[in-house]
């Protein structure tokens, strides 16, 4: 798809997502910024707003075809996602450091440096580059953010421990931000 996007109405380029990854790399770029924001002052911590960012944009990706047009903007619907993307998460977290504490395992931290670069991408590519990841976090990723499964149940499907199936799903998520700041940087 070679016409420019940029002016396109938001339900067009959720309309067109599924065939164009231009289309919801405009749409990504549209709203990232509000998303983001929103995320990192409920939580107050970069690393844990550019994951659920990652996962409320992979849940948009995957329900573009159900967005209705209405007297909402799309803002305001990705934002219902994120708040629903941050309940999970804060349900998730109570359970997930407590068994942290009791493993001793300290907290994965993304840099603020890190998360500019987010704010940077250019480009989606998202199902080429989900299928470069290691086939462990690619299957991680797809449990959590695409089939939205708890930790519990990643980790009992990929029979590891739910911090492993955080540890992946985080390593994951944090490989597709590095290969879609590298494609943003080579465009």
């Amino acid at each position: 798809m070679d016409r420019d996007l940029s002016g396109a109405p938001d339900v067009e380029l959720l309309r067109l997502a599924g065939e164009s990854d231009l289309a919801f790399a405009v749409f990504y770029r549209r709203y990232e910024r509000l998303v983001v924001g929103w995320l990192l002052r409920r939580t107050g911590r970069p690393d844990l707003a550019a994951d659920l960012t990652a996962e409320v944009f992979a849940a948009a990706y995957l329900g573009s075809a159900g967005f209705r047009d209405g007297p909402e903007p799309a803002g305001a619907w990705l934002l219902g996602i994120a708040r629903h993307k941050l309940l999970d998460s804060l349900r998730r977290e109570r359970i997930d450091s407590s068994a942290r504490r009791r493993l001793g395992i300290e907290r994965i931290a993304i840099s603020d440096e890190s998360l500019a670069r987010v704010e940077e991408l250019r480009d989606l590519g998202v199902a080429e580059l989900l299928e470069g990841l290691p086939e462990d976090q690619r299957e991680a990723i797809q449990a959590r953010v695409i089939e939205d499964a708890d930790y519990a149940e990643v980790a009992a499907r990929l029979a590891i421990s739910p911090v492993a199936a955080r540890q992946r799903v985080s390593r994951g998520l944090a490989s597709l931000r590095r290969a879609l700041q590298r494609q943003g940087e080579d465009r």
